[in-house]
C-alpha cells in the first residue's frame, strides 16, 4: 500500500530527499506523495518529524 502524507505537514522536505524512485514532491501548501509510484517502503515516513506520513487507506 503506498504513504500519504497528511495536513499535518510543516513542508520541511525530509521526506523528499529520502524516496529513493522520486515520487514526493512540493505541493501547493505541502508535499504529496504521487501514490501510483510509491513503493511503500516507509522511508519518507521514518524521517518525519512531525508523524504526518502513514499508509493510505
Amino acid at each position: 500500500m503506498a504513504r500519504r502524507i497528511s495536513d499535518a505537514c510543516v513542508s520541511c522536505g525530509s521526506c523528499a530527499g529520502e524516496c529513493p524512485v522520486g515520487v514526493i514532491s512540493q505541493g501547493d501548501t505541502q508535499y504529496v506523495i504521487d501514490e501510483s509510484g510509491c513503493i511503500d517502503c516507509g522511508a519518507c515516513e521514518a524521517v518525519c518529524p512531525v508523524g504526518a506520513i502513514s499508509e493510505a487507506n
